[in-house]
C-alpha cells in the first residue's frame, strides 16, 4: 500500500488552503512528497466552478458571502463552519485515471463513513454527491493536473444550512442540503468525521496511515514518558 500524509488544518480562510493546494499538487508531481489528504473547515464562502451559469454567478454576489470562482468542475456550494472539507492530493494510478470513477471512489467514502451511524448514504444518477433520503448533505468538485488530484468533497456535520438558500448549490434548489446533525447526536467537533473519513478514504483508494512516530526516550532512563493525562 502506498502511504497517505494526512493534515488537519482546522479553520482556515479558503484562499490559504486554495494556495497550499496548489503547491501541494505541484510536490505531489514531482514526488517530493507523498500522497496527501487535507483536511479542514472554512470560514464562510462561496466557491463556484467552471459548469456555473453566467447568471447564477452574478447573483451569487447578492448572498453577502464572499465568493471565490476555483479550477473544479461543478457549479456553486458554500463552505463554512461545522462542514468536514477533505481534499485530497493523490497521484492516480493508472487504472484509475478515469474522473468518473474517481468521483464514484469518492462517494463510497462518504457512504462507508454515513454507515458508521447506520445511515444509507445513496447516489443520484447524473448527478455528483451523496444524499439522504431526498436531501443532499455531500457535495463534490474535483480537478486533476499532470494526473494529481486537487479540491475535493464536502460533507454537510452540523454546518448552518441557511446560506445554502441563498443561492442553488450545485445547480439544484435551495433547499436540497441536509447535514448529518440533523440525522444523528454528534459531537460539537468535527474530529469524528475526520477520524472516520480517514478510516474509509484509506479503505477505498488502498491508502495507509505511517506509523507513529515514537517519542524520544526521556533523558537518563531506559523507557519513553508516557504522556500526562
Amino acid at each position: 500500500m502506498r502511504t497517505l500524509d494526512v493534515r488537519r488544518l482546522g479553520r482556515t480562510r479558503y484562499e490559504d488552503v486554495h494556495a497550499l493546494q496548489r503547491a501541494l499538487v505541484a510536490k505531489r508531481a514531482e514526488g517530493a512528497i507523498e500522497d496527501t489528504l487535507v483536511l479542514t473547515e472554512h470560514e464562510p464562502v462561496i466557491t463556484h466552478g467552471r459548469g456555473t451559469p453566467a447568471a447564477e454567478v452574478t447573483a451569487l454576489t447578492a448572498t453577502g458571502i464572499p465568493v471565490v470562482e476555483v479550477e473544479r468542475g461543478g457549479e456553486a456550494t458554500y463552505h463554512g463552519p461545522g462542514q468536514l472539507v477533505a481534499y485530497p492530493i493523490l497521484q492516480l494510478e493508472e487504472e484509475r485515471r478515469d474522473l468518473h470513477r474517481y468521483l464514484r471512489d469518492l462517494e463510497e467514502v462518504v457512504i462507508g463513513v454515513l454507515a458508521e451511524f447506520e445511515l444509507e448514504g445513496t447516489r443520484r444518477p447524473g448527478l455528483t454527491g451523496v444524499w439522504l433520503g431526498e436531501r443532499k448533505v455531500c457535495s463534490l468538485g474535483v480537478a486533476v493536473r499532470r494526473w494529481v488530484t486537487w479540491h475535493g468533497l464536502a460533507l454537510n456535520l452540523h454546518t448552518d444550512l441557511e446560506p445554502f438558500r441563498r443561492f442553488h448549490p450545485c445547480g439544484l434548489a435551495p433547499d436540497v442540503m441536509t447535514r448529518l446533525a440533523d440525522h444523528v447526536e454528534l459531537p460539537p467537533t468535527n474530529l469524528l468525521g475526520e477520524v472516520l473519513l480517514v478510516k474509509h478514504f484509506c479503505r477505498v483508494f488502498g491508502r495507509e496511515l505511517p506509523p507513529p512516530v515514537p517519542p524520544p526516550d526521556e533523558p537518563g532512563r531506559g523507557f519513553r514518558a508516557l504522556p500526562v493525562l
